[in-house]
């Protein structure tokens, strides 16, 4: 089948844009008319790399037959997106990754400034600010002083990158959330380039370094997360390889009733697709109840989809995309180009459209109730009325503390509460009061997800204006904090006047980034830590975020639960998650009236009038000098020449996974009688292998980190030093919470060495393991990998010496992240590790690797101690000949390296 020249001319005033017609390629391959919107995106991606040499029209074809075929293909594709996005810590390693990839191809004899970037990328620095200034008018400028001062190092090297590198940009820190800086200013629904002296149009399209880049689907454009060797691969200009994704429609009607927010319904779609099942798949929303849902409200969907499993949560473009173009500030040449292109390209909007989807599901919005999600899942989504109760089944399962803990508060500032069990007497500064299980010791309106979001952030102003008015208070023992994705959000509080109303309840502003949610809370008041830590309390933080992993808000809180911004503002008032709001009182006005949530909840009217104050004046005014950065981030010196001179840092070390490379690979090597360095359970999350949080002093990071002459103060975060392999690796598997099954009753990385039979942290088993040349395998149950991209969960198993992950399924990202760096995915068929009673002591397995084949059906070879041997069947989680390509490279940045190589 050959395909028409689909290359047309669109024509807008004294503008002609040049495009690939699917009108023009469907006379050749048939009605798309009820192909899903993302998939259309897909397929004009195919039609450019016909001309690119990317893709074929037996690819074109595929995507044409995907929906008579049932929504399903086993049909791989390549797919070029038009840019990438990183944020720093995952872009902290990326650009290391390039540096060290200058020095090998100088190595190897090549021109290090070839070992650039072919597509445009943006970098924002966003996850490195910390809260360790709160409930003051001085905490934004203190937090910024402490974080320039950490990561000085840090940003030296990226302001380095920035000069040495071609088509790479970097948004400085103190601006916002990247996923908020997508959405507000680097998107543009339909991308445009020039080329050869003629202007091109195409559907925005991206990777990016963090999972919630689907944030950027409500704005209707198709991008997703990937790890940051994949991001990498694909700025050097690699195609992402993946197969035909299946499409879930989620159809919407109604609209949301009164007092439900955008989170309470983003919590309901979670729950509802993780039933479902959408890892690994496209979602996509539509029905008429689009149009009753705000540009905010669908980011907000979109940003989750991590959450619910799938690779993007996709809306197509319409009227509400055109509005909110406006009222961020685009030009309206912009705007029009956007209406224009979606339209002649059939990925417009109509009422009533109903897409051949590979299966659909239904919510009538008004079905939507206040909610939140936890105690350390998203999808564990509570109703605000059943939240007590919950809580109160956790404490009964044991979670309450030994009978004599309390009598063990002996430390400065906490106390036994007379006469209670699991309560303690604290006193900070001149306050004192009771700490009970349940408290809630943070609360944090925080992430992308909600602080893109007016209307919840301004539910919350209002709120706190409502509850100051009758009197209410926050609680002591509560911090509190406010982290805005970015600047226009500062600007409408501050134009409606709520700032000061949120500033009075301890909501002040500490910082624009990603805080509480990805682990960087700070530390809470030490004697409130002590009290918690000796009591063994059981204590709760509630944040507007995305993740509440477990050790991942702060390793003293146990349970953690998400919530819409307002929310968040009522828990800190009553300063307790075991309160039923929707029934008991969040406190009491002066003259000793109950107050009530419902009493202080802001009307649909209110928030509609609040909302009025938000204007494109805002948008253009802050992303004016967006690139800019202030005094203290252009004073930092910058380091001249392609290659990177490598400084005596503790932040950033020459990543040692180019050392000794060879012109040509090896073929990969079988796995001959590996031992298991853990044996892990369902659910493990890449929060679980690489913590982003906080480093323990007696880690072996935090030793490492101490032999450096570094005080443990001083430690910063994981997530701050994954431009050092030498920590990373140390907190590969660190987790506090992660459990090891081969060790039973202990909690954090541990696990146990053989033959010696001794309790080792995973860390040093798998350095006596290599000084012995054995090879390792990891265990797991299902949906391994779950929550961000995360690249050092995959970096950090590969300097352990791992080979091969086996589990009973991957979530997508980490799946691709392992294979990426040549360790192999594998997942058990018929089998795991209960019916296999593994104990952690049998050696595995597994020949032919040098004749692997994508999805092949394997068989491992199991050594019980007793020398007994069995077979057990399992397949090769590489999907695709371009990742087995990879693989058989030792990782995908090597394959890259070698190509530029060939091609001279």
């Amino acid at each position: 089948m050959s395909i028409p020249d689909t290359r047309q001319t669109l024509s807008l005033g004294e503008r002609h844009y040049r495009f690939y017609s699917l009108r023009r390629a469907e006379e050749a391959l048939g009605d798309i008319s009820r192909l899903p919107r993302s998939l259309k995106v897909l397929l004009e991606n195919q039609l450019r790399g016909l001309d690119a040499g990317t893709a074929t029209a037996d690819d074109l074809r595929a995507l044409v037959d995907w929906q008579h075929q049932g929504g399903h293909s086993d049909h791989e594709i390549a797919f070029r997106p038009a840019r990438v996005l990183m944020q720093d810590f995952t872009g902290v390693p990326g650009v290391a990754d390039l540096a060290a990839m200058r020095d090998a191809f100088t190595a190897l004899g090549g021109d290090a400034s070839r070992v650039n970037p072919l597509s445009p990328v943006d970098l924002v620095i966003d996850h490195s600010v910390m809260v360790d200034h709160y409930a003051s008018e001085d905490a934004f400028r203190a937090n910024v002083r402490t974080e320039m001062q950490r990561n000085h190092e840090r940003y030296a090297f990226l302001r380095w990158g920035q000069s040495a590198f071609d088509n790479f940009r970097v948004v400085p820190p103190g601006t916002g959330i990247c996923h908020q800086v997508n959405l507000e200013y680097l998107g543009r629904s339909v991308w445009t380039e020039e080329r050869d002296g003629e202007l091109w149009a195409c559907p925005d399209t991206l990777v990016g370094t963090d999972s919630h880049t689907t944030m950027i689907n409500g704005l209707g454009i198709l991008g997703w997360g990937v790890g940051g060797i994949e991001a990498e691969a694909a700025m050097l200009g690699q195609p992402v390889s993946m197969l035909i994704p299946e499409v879930v429609g989620v159809k919407l009607s109604g609209a949301l009733r009164e007092g439900i927010t955008a989170t309470d319904l983003v919590l309901t779609v979670t729950e509802l697709l993780r039933r479902h099942g959408v890892v690994g798949k496209f979602v996509e929303f539509y029905g008429d109840g689009l149009a009753a849902l705000p540009l905010a409200d669908r980011a907000t969907l979109a940003n989750m989809a991590p959450e619910y499993g799938a690779t993007c949560g996709f809306f197509p473009v319409d009227e509400e995309t055109l509005r909110y173009l406006r009222l961020s500030g685009r030009s309206d040449e912009q705007v029009a180009l956007v209406e224009a292109y979606c339209k002649e390209q059939g990925l417009w909007r109509h009422p009533g459209d109903e897409p051949v989807f590979t299966a659909t599901l239904s919510l009538d919005l008004g079905d939507v109730e206040a909610s939140l999600a936890g105690p350390k899942r998203p999808q564990d989504r509570v109703a605000l009325g059943e939240v007590k109760s919950r809580f109160d089944e956790l404490m009964a399962l044991n979670l309450t503390p030994a009978a004599d803990a309390v009598g063990e508060l002996e430390a400065e500032g906490g106390q036994p509460a007379p006469g209670a069990e699991g309560a303690a007497q604290v006193n900070v500064g001149d306050r004192s009061f009771t700490l009970n299980h349940g408290a809630v010791v943070i609360a944090a309106i925080t992430s992308c997800t909600n602080t893109s979001n007016p209307g919840v952030m301004l539910a919350a102003g209002l709120l706190a204006q409502k509850a100051l008015a009758r009197g209410l208070r926050r609680q002591p023992w509560v911090k509190t904090s406010l982290a805005p994705g970015s600047k226009v959000v500062t600007d409408y509080l501050r134009a409606t006047g709520l700032d000061q109303s949120l500033d009075q309840l301890g909501f002040n502003l500490v910082g624009y980034g990603c805080t509480t949610c990805i682990g960087n809370s700070g530390p809470l008041d030490a004697p409130i830590e002590r009290a918690i830590r000796d009591a063994d309390l059981t204590v709760a933080s509630v944040l507007s975020g995305n993740r509440n992993f477990e050790g991942r808000v702060h390793p003293a809180v146990k349970t953690n639960w998400l919530a819409s911004p307002p929310l968040v503002v009522a828990f800190a008032l009553s300063g307790r998650i075991d309160i039923d709001l929707a029934q008991e009182p969040l406190g009491q006005d002066p003259d000793g009236q109950p107050v009530f949530l419902r009493d202080i909840w802001p009307s649909p009217d209110e928030v509609a009038q609040a909302l009025q104050q938000v204007d494109t004046d805002m948008f253009r005014r802050e992303y004016a000098a967006v690139f800019d950065g202030d005094a203290d981030w252009q004073a930092i010196e910058v380091a001249a020449g392609d290659t990177y001179t490598w400084p005596d840092s503790s932040y950033i070390r020459r990543p040692p996974f180019f050392d000794g490379m060879q012109a040509k690979p090896d073929a990969p090597a079988d796995i001959e009688q590996a031992r298991i360095l853990a044996l892990l359970g369902d659910s493990v999350t890449t929060d679980h292998i690489s913590p982003a949080g906080a480093i323990k002093a007696d880690s072996p990071a935090g030793r490492y980190l101490q032999a450096q002459g570094i005080e443990p103060s001083d430690f910063n975060s994981y997530g701050s030093r994954r431009g050092n392999h030498e920590v990373m690796m140390r907190g590969t598997f660190a987790n506090i919470r992660i459990r090891n099954e081969m060790l039973a009753n202990v909690e954090g990385g541990e696990t146990r060495h053989y033959p010696s039979g001794e309790q080792l942290s995973i860390y040093d088993a798998a350095m006596r393991y290599q000084q012995d040349h054995v090879d390792l395998v990891v265990i797991a149950g299902k949906e391994y990998g779950t929550g961000s991209s995360r690249d050092w969960a995959a970096k950090g198993t590969r300097l352990l010496g791992v080979k091969a992950v086996i589990a009973e399924s991957f979530e997508r990202i980490h799946r691709s992240n392992l294979l990426g760096m040549g360790v192999l995915p594998l997942e058990f068929i018929d089998s795991d590790r209960h019916r296999l009673k593994l104990t952690g002591e049998e050696r595995i397995s597994l020949k032919g690797l040098d004749q692997l084949q994508p999805q092949q059906r394997l068989t491992l070879t199991l050594t019980r101690p007793d020398g007994q041997e069995e077979e057990v069947a399992a397949r090769c989680r590489i999907d695709t000949g371009n990742e087995l390509t990879y693989y058989r490279h030792g990782g995908i940045l090597h394959y890259v390296l070698r190509r530029m190589l060939q091609d001279g």
